[in-house]
């Protein structure tokens, strides 16, 4: 638990890492994932299909 000494609060390196991603992180992720494979698509589809 973050203590708190000469007016700073004190935390372990694993308690100042516990913050979680959250479905936003997720969200980008995929969606992102989602567009550069659209992308590389249309590029074969325009440039490579013969």
């Amino acid at each position: 638990m973050a203590t708190k000494q000469n007016d700073q609060i004190v935390e372990t390196a694993t308690e100042a890492r516990q913050a979680e991603p959250g479905p936003s992180v997720l969200a980008l992720l995929t969606m992102s994932t989602g567009l550069a494979i659209l992308l590389l698509g249309v590029v074969w589809f325009v440039f490579f299909r013969t």
